[in-house]
């Protein structure tokens, strides 16, 4: 399995910095590089069918690295570097894979890389099931455009108010619709509610640790008020801190 990167940095030290770890480490191929996001985004949206893993840099001349992350519609698995430690909760906002701190060492590199490895292994056991025997719902995007979701590729669905967000294994979709009408729709045996802000499939949690769960390298908490139902569901009664 090869992940195909894409490095956008306008420092060239640090560009040939992440060059050299890539070129050590097995599986990965680079397809290009930029020191700056605005030369680069045609790039992105043309080969965004091909591109697995970006690096990518926050303060550049020109666009910023998270408002470019931002104007994708469709974004790779994306592993910000930046010297700047105050960036990181806007940046995992737009849910990127890493945040590593520059000058980045080939060890914080290979952990960083390791999660990407992880979910494109995840990626591709979900498509080994013929797509006519996946369960699948149509939600609406707008007006004009009403998109297919199989169920086995959600990894959850967030409340946003009067909308939410459905987040897969390749995809992000922003809806109008109420976490508790969606969550209706689902079956009830694969997908569980374990806050007001967040339903999840049954079989994709991987962690359990104290009152929250993990999925995807992404962390959700369990709601006091949902908590016994979770229990009886997921963990068999197993203790968990209330």
């Amino acid at each position: 399995m090869n992940l195909k990167c894409v490095i956008i940095d306008d420092e060239p030290l640090a560009i040939n910095v992440i060059k050299n770890y890539i070129s050590q480490t097995k599986g990965l191929e680079l397809l290009n590089s930029f020191e700056n996001a605005v030369e680069n985004i045609e790039y992105i949206v043309s080969k965004s069918d091909e591109i697995d893993l970006l690096f990518l840099d926050i303060n550049m001349p020109l666009l910023d690295g998270l408002s470019f992350l931002k104007s994708l519609n469709k974004k790779p698995l994306t592993i910000i570097m930046t010297a700047h430690e105050e960036f990181a909760v806007k940046s995992y906002e737009l849910e990127v894979l890493d945040y590593l701190i520059k000058p980045v060492s080939f060890q914080r590199f290979i952990m960083a890389v390791n999660k990407a490895f992880k979910i494109k292994a995840r990626q591709q056991k979900e498509y080994v099931v013929p797509a006519h025997e996946r369960s699948y719902i149509f939600i609406k995007i707008d007006k004009k455009r009403i998109q297919k979701i199989y169920l086995d590729e959600i990894l959850s669905v967030e409340s946003l108010r009067d909308y939410i967000r459905i987040n897969t294994i390749s995809n992000k979709y922003i809806i109008h619709q109420t976490l508790s009408s969606f969550t209706d729709e689902l079956p009830a045996d694969k997908f569980i509610r374990i806050h007001r802000s967040y339903t999840i499939p049954i079989d994709k949690v991987e962690i359990i640790e104290g009152n929250s769960i993990e999925i995807a390298d992404m962390r959700y908490p369990i709601g006091r008020s949902y908590i016994t139902e979770v229990k009886k569901v997921l963990f068999n009664e197993t203790d968990i801190d209330s």
